[in-house]
């Protein structure tokens, strides 16, 4: 009889004007660390997460902040955010160096955590152009959920919000310093959640 797949649990840690809001699978083994794209939220992962809570890791999926539950902030400066989040994975007290796989614009997040603090390694999906969107609807035409079986296509749903997107502009000096190809955002982990999760479980 095989062990049941740890459930997923809901945590915040911060206080309510820094509050990161994060889903948990396991408390154990190698910490996998989820982070979304701009506009969207952690349950982007939730597919992928509950492949991996099958392995022998723990599964975190964050809320950056202003998306999802976690508090909107007056200052989205990268190095802050950055310390937060190793604040976040230091507290879980897991002793071993987090696999981070981030979405979009979040790869800037995962590239600056792993430059400053212990990383197994760094995966990125769907990276953003070097500059960044002018506007909402520029930012949105870039995702293309052609692939995306019907029913994750609910997990990749953006919030509509002009003025978070401004916000995170500050993010933008260090956009321009990665030159990227412009390409249209494929979800390769809603697209095949299995095989993305399979693949990734190799860098465990």
């Amino acid at each position: 009889m095989h062990p049941q797949a740890p459930r997923r649990t809901t945590h915040a840690y911060g206080t309510p004007k820094n509050r990161l809001v994060y889903d948990r699978w396991g408390r154990f083994g190698r910490p996998i660390v989820l982070l979304h794209g701009l506009l969207y939220d952690r349950t982007m992962w939730w597919p992928v997460a509950a492949e991996l809570s099958h392995t022998s890791s723990s599964v975190i999926a964050v809320d950056l902040p202003g998306h999802g539950d976690s508090a909107r902030r007056g200052d989205y400066d990268l190095g802050i955010l950055t310390a937060d989040l190793a604040m976040l994975i230091n507290r879980l007290e897991l002793h071993r160096a987090p696999v981070l796989v981030a979405h979009g614009e979040s790869a800037l997040l995962a590239e600056a955590f792993a430059a400053e603090y212990a990383t197994r390694a760094v995966l990125t999906v769907d990276e953003p152009p070097g500059e960044p969107a002018e506007d909402l609807e520029q930012h949105l035409a870039t995702a293309d959920l052609g692939a995306v079986p019907e029913p994750y296509r609910q997990f990749a749903v953006p919030r509509r919000d002009a003025t978070l997107l401004q916000a995170y502009r500050c993010w933008s000096a260090t956009q321009r310093k990665r030159p990227r190809k412009v390409s249209p955002s494929g979800f390769p982990h809603l697209s095949e959640p299995v095989a993305f999760a399979g693949n990734l479980s190799d860098l465990i």
